[in-house]
């Protein structure tokens, strides 16, 4: 089987032939269909997070159809369409029992589990998946069942990016009708907090962002006014945008460096809720002035959009079949696997809502 391998930070992504061991208890085999490329993998191409093992096949947001199962396996059957994720949970801790299973306590760690083996030596996966391969071994808790009518590249985006934006608004804020919500940036993240604003029913979504690109991409996922944060405070515009209370809520969508983080919290209204969403690099200081929050304000983080994937995951599903979620417009460009490295390129550039990498 084929896969894209990462031998350490800084070097490209190598496409290589491995073994695949069997599936064992409760695992099951995947013939992958597509994978999204997300920054969560570039962050670890550039060597931002440094708890991953090398070798490693990345890739976290896949879907596909099982090939085989694993004794033990109960749900799934062969040729059954899924999508796959990346966190999963034990049902036993503490999270798990209070109905937080994306904050479960005994998800494995990054790189845990390593099914596949190169000439040699032992070859990791991304938490626990490896989605840019021809081929995984999964656990069975990592795989959510759909149906034959969604087309694959759709269908991996939800198993991150539109999961992760979508239910940060609407799980972990509860975004209200008819209020007001910032987002600090327009790539695939960000893009699916804006249509969580507009499922919530909030009327005034602002999206900042440094190219005008991303911000015209922006307006048709339903912003209704965008800030360009190289031309304009964005703090000031935003304030000005809302008559000087600031929104009601904002999600930093970005994760690289400080001053979103710190714009977020000072764009909000007295009471105002601050989401950060986006997962930095490791080591990443954000400084405020105490008096910041003085007003009553909320600052917290979302974890995979707070998702239950076996219920969220279907509900997005059945929204995007009423035309009420934009999946088709988030697969912006396709790619080989043998061009992973251009896929990343593009995303990297901004030119992009998503990249998928589709396999035969």
């Amino acid at each position: 089987m084929k896969a894209a391998v990462l031998h350490g930070p800084q070097t490209p992504l190598e496409i290589e032939e491995l073994e695949l061991r069997e599936p064992r208890y409760g695992e099951v085999l995947v013939k992958m269909k597509a994978s999204g490329v997300c920054h969560s993998d570039w962050h670890v191409i550039k060597g931002d997070w440094n708890h991953f093992p090398f070798p490693i096949v990345l890739g976290h947001e896949g879907a596909g159809v099982v090939e085989a199962i694993g004794p033990g396996v109960t749900h799934l059957n062969e040729g059954d369409h899924v999508i796959l994720v990346w966190r999963t949970s034990c049902g036993q801790c503490e999270m798990c029992q209070a109905g937080r299973p994306a904050l479960c306590e005994r998800s494995p760690a990054a790189g845990e589990k390593a099914r596949f083996r190169g000439t040699h030596t032992t070859v990791h996966q991304m938490v626990n998946l490896g989605t840019f391969s021809s081929y995984a071994v999964v656990p069975e808790v990592a795989l959510v069942p759909i149906s034959r009518d969604i087309p694959f590249p759709q269908a991996s985006l939800v198993g991150c990016a539109v999961m992760t934006g979508v239910g940060a608004v609407i799980n972990t804020a509860s975004v209200t009708p008819g209020s007001s919500v910032a987002i600090f940036g327009a790539g695939g993240v960000g893009l699916n907090c804006i249509q969580g604003a507009v499922l919530a029913g909030a009327t005034t979504i602002i999206v900042v962002d440094l190219l005008d690109t991303k911000l015209d991409r922006a307006r048709t996922f339903g912003a209704t006014h965008t800030v360009n944060a190289s031309q304009d405070d964005p703090v000031e515009a935003i304030l000005t945008l809302t008559d000087g209370k600031g929104v009601h809520y904002a999600f930093e969508a970005i994760g690289l460096v400080e001053a979103p983080f710190v714009q977020s919290i000072r764009c909000t209204r007295r009471r105002g809720m601050t989401v950060w969403v986006g997962h930095a690099p490791v080591d990443t200081p954000v400084t405020i002035d105490a008096r910041d929050l003085i007003f009553e304000k909320t600052v917290t983080s979302s974890m995979y959009g707070s998702a239950r994937p076996q219920i969220d995951f279907l509900r997005l599903l059945d929204l995007y079949r009423t035309d009420l979620l934009k999946l088709d417009e988030l697969v912006t460009r396709t790619f080989p696997l043998e061009e992973i490295n251009a896929a990343f390129d593009v995303m990297d550039k901004g030119e992009v809502a998503r990249s998928v990498v589709v396999f035969d």
